[in-house]
């Protein structure tokens, strides 16, 4: 897990022209023993933080803790509105468990008189739940929910379709072509606007390019070694760049990525 310390160092570098921090990647934030001490220090820092749970650990302590961190942002994945439905895309999840630790976290913003953090429901749209839209857009509204993001799917191999491509098709990032195979909606363009803009750090505190790198193929820099401003400004950074604008289709994880395609339906 992140450790503390480079955390904090990595802020104090980019306090000044760092944003928006995302405390997700490929993980559970909440399983991190100091996370909410690291929401906490970035938001000191008047940096906007935002996570993504899958609500199984908001007790009622850690909904207050949530609260008192700061934390502008929380969303909370909800793919189902039933357990039935629920845990075919969260297998081992319990529905119930997501909406007892989203009653918490409402209790406490609205017993502290807090405005953050802001709640949204996440609701992956896949074929097994997009007869569910209209339900969980209802079932936000009854628990005081802020908001409800529908979101599309990335499918790793969609070429030849799959169970989890959703049939009506504006909940889908790709088209189904007159042969029965499937194509990415959008154009695989020679540009990125995410390579300068944005980037991911890992747990072990390797940077690379963006949330598509999902297993760190694509390692850019360690900031156990290096400061951020000499990755970010660094040869390595710059040759992905180059060949982001000279030939996108080089470079595997670029090969499914729908940045272009609507992501929020």
């Amino acid at each position: 897990m992140l450790e503390e310390g480079l955390f904090r160092t990595l802020i104090d570098e980019l306090k000044d022209t760092l944003a928006y921090l995302t405390f997700y990647f490929q993980g559970e934030p909440y399983l991190h023993p100091r996370f909410l001490s690291l929401v906490k220090y970035a938001s000191q820092q008047g940096i906007y933080t935002a996570t993504s749970t899958n609500a199984h650990y908001l007790s009622d302590k850690q909904s207050r803790d949530t609260v008192e961190s700061g934390l502008d942002r929380l969303i909370i994945s909800l793919d189902g509105t039933d357990q039935e439905t629920y845990q075919q895309y969260r297998v081992g999840g319990n529905m119930e468990k997501v909406l007892e630790g989203t009653r918490n976290i409402l209790k406490w913003r609205k017993e502290l008189r807090s405005k953050t953090p802001y709640v949204v429901f996440q609701f992956l749209v896949v074929k097994p739940n997009e007869h569910q839209v209209n339900d969980v857009q209802r079932l936000a509204k009854e628990m005081g929910v802020d908001n409800v993001l529908l979101k599309t799917a990335q499918i790793y191999d969609y070429k030849n379709g799959s169970d989890l491509i959703p049939t009506i098709e504006k909940y889908s990032r790709y088209s189904k072509s007159v042969d029965g195979t499937y194509s990415i909606k959008n154009e695989l363009l020679d540009h990125c606007w995410k390579m300068w803009n944005s980037c991911v750090v890992t747990w072990d505190g390797k940077v690379v390019p963006c949330c598509f790198d999902k297993d760190a193929h694509y390692t850019l820099g360690d900031l156990k070694l290096s400061s951020f401003r000499e990755i970010w400004r660094g040869r390595e950074y710059d040759d992905f760049r180059k060949t982001i604008l000279n030939g996108r289709e080089e470079i595997e994880m670029c090969k499914n990525c729908t940045e272009g395609t609507r992501v929020w339906a």
